[in-house]
């Protein structure tokens, strides 16, 4: 019997079972294969919704029964050097919208608009500022809404689904725009603010310092947010009030400002609407008294945010309000400058407080003639006279004797040409020129004739006021390079204090007390001289060593011939005036530059002589202001000076 058939059939039979099962396999695996992607996927999700987002909608879950909301802490007050109050707060009442508690927020904000007396795309605008918020934080809609919109909106709260009020403090001035680009002000905490903040103390909703010490000072000054805690129904009205957390205050700060001195400056500055500023400094401590810049911002301009045309405004505006010019506006110093070459000549022994040069009225120098602001010269004089006087020929003599950069040495000694740490932003260094300085930054040599320019404060040299006040307190002090200072106290909500003032001393110049005791001498023969170039600045009773100063906008044989009058006002020297008082014991330094005010000892010299009036109101026997401000006599002789 042939059995091969049947073994065969048997074989193809067991090759078909296995074909099968192989199949079977590979469905089963495949099977497999999509239910682990399946439940990986559930796991993935289940892992971001309870692991990695987990927080955020517990608060959103927790947020549909109960709304937290966040309370405003009182930000620290800012008082002058004796206490009296310049900065504190009011509370102000903004209207918010809370997305999650409004299904139509279109319906709700066309409705809103008339009631707030805005246009309805002014309120799209702000939500589209907020875009990204979460949608159960409030949306700043108005801030500071008077009390007639705010009783109707509490009395039609249900008219406006998402809609709530919140208090807020704002800042009160009590002296208007005082000390403005000092103090600075606060904004909206902006989307470039929340990339550089801690976003766990910050949102998008929140008031930031901006400018000055309310920005340098805004870990002091902010305080700790407080919260409520309440019961909401199912369309965010809330039910009851379950809890509070009270908010910490911020720090209360004592600045160094005395308050007169910043009045009186500020009221002469604005007087005539002057450009410049003016510096009034403690020469043995470092303190400062005041700190004016003009023209100033108006500060109430910005509580509640500034327009975009008043901003544009400021901007445009060809007196630069928004410049802090106590330290961000350099100038050529001028005259000022001569007690620098005074001193690297005496300190290196090319002249002594004997010496003498005769001032024909110029000077040749190669083969140009630099001539002196005296016309007709001022004659044979020594030091003492050069100063109280202010002869360029002079200080040229001194300057071509010791050079650039001995010059640049003594400049930076008594703290020109650098910054002076003082808590201000964006201080510029100013420069005091070198040969180094010229070669790497103009690829020039440096000529000869250059020194002469910078020996009288002008060429490449530029200062900022604050400087000149530093290096005039140095020369009254007796070398002492002190950084200037702006807080005198910090003060927790405790009454605990945090900060206290002490002087800083930066460098001091060794040896030279005898060189400035001859150019003291000189300073003070500008004011008490009969033919001191800044006269009327003299208050009866009182020593005052001063220096008056010209700096050059223009060369000036551009309009030679002109009378002063007719110069375009852009055109006008920038007039200096910086001082010490009293010369034989010296206490405060003031410094007063105005832009194209032509001359220190009429355009500058009279707001000096206001703040020492001021200053040493009742110390001394003073005449009334009008008798004590004669007019200036001999314009002409005074000249640039």
């Amino acid at each position: 019997m042939n059995l091969k058939p049947v073994f065969k059939e048997i074989e193809d039979i067991e090759e078909k079972d296995e074909g099968a099962l192989n199949l079977l396999k590979k469905r089963l695996l495949g099977a497999a294969v999509v239910v682990l992607f399946f439940f990986a996927i559930i796991i993935m999700r289940l892992w971001m919704l309870q692991i990695s987002n987990g927080p955020e909608y517990e608060t959103r879950a927790y947020s549909n029964r109960v709304r937290i909301r966040q309370v405003a802490p009182p930000r620290g007050h800012l008082l002058d050097r004796h206490g009296r109050e310049i900065v504190t707060n009011r509370p102000s009442f903004n209207v918010v919208l809370i997305q999650e508690d409004s299904p139509d927020v279109g319906d709700v904000l066309k409705r809103l608009a008339p009631v707030l007396n805005m246009d309805i795309s002014e309120l799209w605008e702000k939500m589209r500022d907020a875009s990204g918020t979460p949608r159960y934080l409030p949306i700043r809609l108005k801030e500071d809404v008077d009390w007639q919109t705010l009783a109707y909106l509490e009395n039609h709260n249900h008219e406006f689904s998402g809609i709530r009020t919140e208090v807020q403090p704002v800042r009160v001035y009590h002296y208007q725009d005082l000390a403005a680009s000092t103090i600075g002000y606060l904004g909206t905490v902006s989307k470039k603010d929340l990339e550089e903040v801690d976003k766990e103390i910050y949102n998008g909703q929140d008031t930031i310092g901006k400018r000055g010490i309310e920005k340098l000072r805004e870990a002091d000054l902010r305080g700790e947010k407080g919260y409520t805690y309440s019961e909401v129904d199912a369309k965010g009205f809330e039910q009851k009030q379950l809890k509070t957390v009270e908010p910490l205050p911020g720090r209360e700060i004592r600045l160094t400002l005395d308050l007169d001195l910043q009045q009186i400056a500020e009221s002469y500055m604005a007087a005539g609407d002057k450009s410049g500023a003016v510096v009034v400094m403690e020469v043995n401590t470092g303190r400062l008294l005041a700190a004016v810049s003009a023209p100033t911002i108006h500060i109430e301009e910005f509580v509640g945010g500034i327009s975009k045309q008043q901003w544009q405004a400021l901007l445009d505006n060809p007196k630069h309000p928004l410049l802090n010019k106590v330290v961000q506006a350099t100038y050529p110093p001028g005259s000022t400058y001569k007690m620098v070459t005074a001193l690297a000549g005496l300190a290196k022994g090319v002249i002594d407080e004997d010496t003498t040069f005769y001032c024909p009225g110029q000077m040749r120098y190669g083969n140009r003639t630099y001539r002196c602001w005296k016309r007709g010269g001022h004659g044979t004089v020594n030091l003492n006279r050069a100063i109280g006087e202010s002869c360029d020929v002079y200080f040229y003599q001194v300057g071509a004797r010791v050079g650039v950069d001995t010059l640049a040495e003594y400049a930076q000694k008594l703290g020109l040409g650098k910054k002076t740490g003082a808590e201000m932003e964006f201080e510029k260094e100013g420069l005091t020129p070198t040969k180094k300085w010229k070669e790497k930054y103009r690829k020039a040599k440096w000529q000869d004739g250059e020194t002469l320019s910078v020996a009288i404060g002008q060429g490449f040299n530029i200062v900022t006021p604050l400087q000149m006040c530093v290096m005039t307190s140095a020369l009254a002090n007796g070398g002492k390079v002190y950084r200037p200072k702006i807080v005198e106290q910090v003060v927790d909500p405790q009454g605990n204090v945090v900060e206290n003032f002490a002087p800083e001393l930066v460098s001091e110049l060794p040896g030279v007390e005898r060189y400035l005791q001859s150019i003291r001498k000189g300073m003070e023969e500008v004011v008490q001289g009969k033919r001191g170039t800044a006269r009327n600045v003299a208050i009866e009773g009182l020593r005052i060593g001063g220096k008056t100063g010209t700096a050059q906008v223009v060369r000036l044989a551009v309009y030679r011939g002109l009378k002063e009058q007719d110069i375009p006002y852009e055109f006008r020297d920038h007039a200096w005036f910086t001082c010490y008082a009293p010369a034989e014991n010296p206490e405060i330094a003031v410094t007063v530059l105005v832009e194209h005010g032509l001359h220190g000892g009429s355009g500058a010299g009279p707001i000096a002589r206001a703040v020492l009036n001021q200053y040493f109101s009742g110390k001394i026997n003073t005449e009334s202001e009008e008798k004590a401000i004669p007019a200036v006599i001999d314009q002409q002789e005074e000249g640039g000076e």
